[in-house]
């Protein structure tokens, strides 16, 4: 195909996929597809409450607070403390990019639920939308979003996703909660792929926080083309393969966009996570504590002399990690943690400084894990205790759990759930849990209404 025929099968595609969204309707989106909704709506807003004392986070939800206007729109901590949407949205972007803790996508690289839902929430709650009303809009939005994540797969590890993708998440969940014809939401979308940022993935390696900014300002800019399509502001069909193609330079692959619409859901394809940190380490995680579960009695992490890691992405190296971003994306900590607290949520602070985490990150060997696997085991680990006394442990992993080929029950993602939110928002996991059974009368409460109680503190 001529580069001139892709092109135009990419415009056709932008244009078939938004006119999809527009025009679906609520029954066409089949049951188990919305309990999924309900599931990765409570735990990204979950995951935005876990991170409600971080203080970083609690500056910035002052900062929003202070300078906010209209009072339409919560903040997810204790309280339900309400602002503007716009506010709304990037603070509880900025909270639920935080801790790790929010789902994604697993065809790509890309957070669906932190892209979409921080908009979505905030225009729900602005809007008055129903709880029904919320979850089918969140079922397109995350469908369109991963769509165009999946039609422009960007190397591994280069440009961050978030800032390649939050803007047209941000977009087409205002379009849908504003109920946008095919016309506008072309128009918003469009225009929302001209404000992407080349989010520089090293970023999140080296633990600079403004990498936890880059999804609620993508998400903040999608609205405000929302805003701006009302005004006859827009982009046009040509504008995304403008922008990822011909200035970010990676082909697209327009099959992506329109391939069995409407038969096979995005929202299905994705994966949790129990551990507060990048997805990519996961299986890293479970392999170390396989390996330790396997070490003889009375032996500790003072008693392994190296740990080889063998992993799909080695680069993600750091072994002395200045903040717990850092720490979520540097494979040394996390090998070490998981091994020394038998977990791998153990990311406070004083994580970084503990002499026993510390001293075993510099024993830790960084290896390609060869040969490289495709999907679902892309992701594989490799560990190896080499011990004092000559002996040695080696556990693999080849696919995390979380993702769709090794997915949690339910009950284990609202035990997660309860655990992050239970002390500050004991409500919040029952109110959340009780919409699985999608009955009629539940999904007629106003989306504000169950937020409201959810959020209600201890």
């Amino acid at each position: 195909m001529s580069e001139q025929a892709i092109k135009q099968a990419t415009a056709d595609g932008v244009r078939t996929l938004l006119a999809w969204a527009a025009q679906i309707r609520p029954t066409d989106i089949p049951q188990p597809v919305l309990r999924k909704a309900v599931l990765i709506i409570a735990d990204d807003v979950a995951a935005a409450i876990a991170a409600r004392d971080e203080p970083e986070v609690v500056r910035v939800h002052e900062q929003l607070l202070r300078d906010g206007a209209r009072v339409e729109a919560s903040f997810f901590r204790p309280g339900a403390v309400r602002t503007d949407r716009i506010s709304a949205a990037l603070g509880n972007g900025i909270a639920g990019s935080w801790c790790e803790l929010d789902e994604g996508y697993r065809l790509a690289a890309c957070h669906g639920g932190l892209y979409t839902l921080p908009a979505l929430l905030a225009e729900a709650e602005a809007r008055a939308s129903n709880i029904a009303e919320v979850l089918f809009a969140a079922v397109v939005a995350y469908e369109v979003t991963a769509r165009f994540a999946r039609c422009w797969v960007f190397p591994a590890p280069g440009l961050h996703p978030h800032p390649q993708s939050a803007a047209v998440g941000g977009a087409i969940a205002s379009a849908l909660v504003r109920r946008f014809d095919a016309r506008l939401t072309l128009d918003a979308v469009t225009a929302a792929c001209t404000l992407v940022s080349p989010g520089d993935y090293q970023h999140a390696i080296d633990g600079a926080l403004v990498r936890n900014v880059w999804a609620a300002v993508g998400t903040a800019n999608g609205m405000r083309c929302a805003d701006w399509a009302e005004c006859g502001i827009a982009g046009h069909a040509g504008s995304p393969y403008a922008i990822y193609t011909e200035r970010l330079g990676q082909p697209p692959a327009p099959e992506a966009l329109i391939a069995a619409l409407g038969e096979e859901w995005a929202i299905q394809r994705g994966y949790h996570k129990i551990h507060g940190c990048c997805q990519s380490t996961h299986s890293a995680v479970e392999a170390t504590l396989a390996a330790r579960a396997a070490m003889p009695a009375g032996t500790s992490a003072r008693d392994i002399r190296r740990i080889v890691l063998e992993t799909h992405r080695p680069g993600m190296t750091n072994t002395r990690p200045a903040t717990t971003l850092a720490a979520r994306f540097s494979f040394e900590h996390v090998v070490a943690t998981a091994q020394v607290h038998a977990r791998a949520e153990a990311f406070s602070a004083a994580t970084l400084d503990d002499d026993v985490i510390a001293g075993l990150r510099e024993r830790i060997e960084l290896r390609r894990f060869e040969p490289a696997l495709p999907r679902p085991h892309d992701r594989p680990a490799r560990v190896t205790f080499e011990l004092a006394d000559g002996s040695s442990i080696t556990r693999e992993c080849l696919s995390a759990q979380g993702g769709p080929d090794r997915p949690f029950e339910e009950g284990v993602i609202f035990d997660k759930i309860r655990d992050v939110t239970h002390a500050a928002c004991p409500r919040f996991g029952p109110a959340f849990e009780r919409l699985l059974d999608l009955e009629p009368a539940q999904l007629d409460r106003p989306w504000r209404v169950l937020i409201e109680d959810a959020l209600r503190a201890a």
